[in-house]
C-alpha cells in the first residue's frame, strides 16, 4: 500500500475493483511524487500523456546469488511487467523464466527470442559461464527456455546480438574473451563460430592483472563488434562478417588513458559518435567514429564521479544515449547517481548539465524505453527498479512516483509488442 508524502499535493485513490490495483500519479511534467512500492501481481497506473505511445514487455535481468552459489539474493531469475507508455500503466507479471545468474539480457531484431548471459564461474564443471536462449509468449510475457550453450569463458557479463539477429555476442568477464554463437531459424543456439582470447594487462595490478571483456556492442551498419577491455585499457573494434559469424583477425586498437578500466560503450543514433564509460576512473569520454573504417580517436573526457572520490569510490557502470541523440547519461554505482550530458548535434560533444541523485542503491544497469519518455533504473543493492519521465527539453529526470520491488536487478530490457 502507497503512503501518501507530506509534501506532495498529486491526487491519489485506490481502485474500488481490487486490493492489487493502485491508481498512480497525476503529475504535471515538474511536479514530483512520492514513491512506493509495488507487490508481485499488482497493476499500477501513473497517467501521463506521452509524444510516442507504446505497450512494451519489460525484461528484468538479475544476480541470484551475489557472487557466491551459497549467498541467495531470493531472485529466481527473469523477471517481467507489461507496461503502455502513453497511460504509465505497468502490470507485474513476476517471474518469467527460471534462470541462473542472468545478469546481462537482450532480444534479437525480431523481438521473437530473448538471450541471456548466465554469470557462473562454472558451466557444468568447467570454468564457463551459460548462455540461455528463450522464445517470447508475447501474450503472457512467459519465456520458454530453449537450449543452453557454454559462453566459453567465465562470469559473461554482457550478451548482444548482431543486427541480423543472427548471431549473439557474448563478453566473458574473467575469462577475458569473447565467443559469437550463430542463433538457429528457431532460436536455438549452435556452436560457436568464433572465439576471440585476449591477453596482458594494465596498470592496477588488482583489478587489471589480466584482460576482462566487459562488454561488446555492433556498429549501426553491423560491420564491426566494438569491444571494451577493462583489464587492458583498449577497445577492440572487429570487423565483422555477418555471413559467417566470423570477426576480423586484425582488430583496430583504442587506447583508454592507463588506469581508467574502460566497461560499457553506446553508438549515437547516426553512428559517428561512440559514447564510453570507464569504470575505475569514473569518466565518459567521447570518441568520432568513421564508420567506413571503424576507426576512433578519443576527443573529450569528463568526470562523473564528485570531484572528492577516491579510487575505491570511482565506480562507472552504464552508459545510454537517449533515442533522439540529444543527451547521454551515465551511472556511478558508489555514489548512486547519474550524470546528464547534452550533445552538440555538429560535433558530438558533451556538456554536463546535470548530476541526480538516485534514491536506489548501486545503479547497475538503466534503460530508455524507445520513445524516449521513460528511464528504468536498476538498484542492484536496494532490490528495486525506479522509474522517472524524461523532460524532452533538457533531458532532465522526473520521479514519477513509481517504485518496482526486483531482488538484485542488474538489467533492463525493453520489448515492444504493439
Amino acid at each position: 500500500m502507497w503512503k501518501a508524502s507530506p509534501v506532495s499535493r498529486a491526487t491519489r485513490q485506490c481502485s474500488p475493483n481490487t486490493k492489487r490495483t493502485i491508481i498512480g500519479v497525476l503529475f504535471a511534467f515538474a511536479a514530483v511524487a512520492a514513491a512506493w512500492a509495488v507487490a508481485p501481481g499488482a497493476a499500477v497506473s501513473a497517467a501521463a500523456q506521452t509524444a510516442f505511445g507504446g505497450t512494451y514487455l519489460v525484461y528484468i535481468g538479475t544476480y541470484t546469488s551475489d557472487g557466491d552459489p551459497a549467498k541467495d539474493t531470493g531472485s529466481k531469475g527473469i523477471y517481467a511487467y507489461r507496461f503502455d507508455t502513453s497511460s504509465g500503466e505497468i502490470t507485474d507479471l513476476g517471474v518469467v523464466a527460471t534462470s541462473d545468474q542472468p545478469s546481462f539480457i537482450a532480444v534479437d531484431p525480431a523481438d521473437k527470442y530473448l538471450f541471456a548471459a548466465n554469470e557462473s564461474q562454472t558451466y557444468q564443471g568447467q570454468p564457463s559461464g551459460g548462455v540461455s536462449a528463450f522464445s517470447i509468449d508475447k501474450a503472457s510475457g512467459k519465456l520458454t527456455i530453449l537450449n543452453e550453450v557454454a559462453s566459453r569463458g567465465a562470469a559473461p557479463a554482457h550478451i548482444t546480438t548482431d543486427r541480423t539477429g543472427k548471431y549473439v555476442l557474448v563478453s566473458n568477464f574473467n575469462g577475458g574473451n569473447l565467443a559469437v554463437f550463430p542463433v538457429g531459424a528457431d532460436g536455438h543456439l549452435g556452436e560457436a563460430s568464433d572465439f576471440v582470447q585476449h591477453h596482458g594487462s594494465s596498470a592496477n595490478p588488482s583489478l587489471q592483472a589480466a584482460p576482462h571483456v566487459h562488454q561488446t556492442v555492433m556498429s549501426p551498419d553491423n560491420h564491426f563488434a566494438v569491444s571494451a577491455d577493462l583489464g587492458l585499457d583498449k577497445l577492440f573494434v572487429y570487423p565483422f562478417d555477418s555471413a559467417s559469424g566470423k570477426l576480423g583477425a586484425q582488430p583496430r586498437v583504442i587506447n583508454i588513458t592507463s588506469g581508467f578500466g574502460p566497461r560499457h560503450v553506446a553508438f549515437s543514433p547516426d553512428g559517428h559518435y561512440v559514447y564510453l564509460i570507464s569504470e575505475l576512473a569514473s569518466v565518459v569520454t567521447e570518441l568520432p567514429y568513421d564508420p567506413s573504417s571503424g576507426a576512433m580517436d578519443v576527443r573529450q573526457t569528463l568526470r562523473l564521479a564528485p570531484a572528492g572520490d577516491t579510487a575505491g569510490q570511482k565506480s562507472g557502470a552504464e552508459i545510454v544515449v537517449s533515442p533522439s541523440g540529444k543527451f547521454v547519461y551515465a551511472s556511478n554505482r558508489f555514489d548512486n547517481l547519474i550524470g546528464i550530458f547534452s550533445v552538440d548535434r555538429d560535433t558530438g560533444n558533451l556538456t554536463r548539465t546535470e548530476t541526480v541523485p538516485l534514491d536506489g542503491k548501486t545503479p547497475r544497469n538503466f534503460a530508455i524505453d524507445p520513445g524516449g519518455q521513460w528511464l528504468w533504473e536498476a538498484n542492484q543493492d536496494s532490490d528495486n527498479v525506479i522509474l522517472y519521465r524524461i523532460d524532452q527539453k533538457n533531458g532532465g529526470l522526473m520521479p514519477s512516483g513509481l517504485t518496482l520491488k526486483v531482488p538484485a536487478p542488474t538489467c533492463v530490457l525493453f520489448v515492444p509488442v504493439s
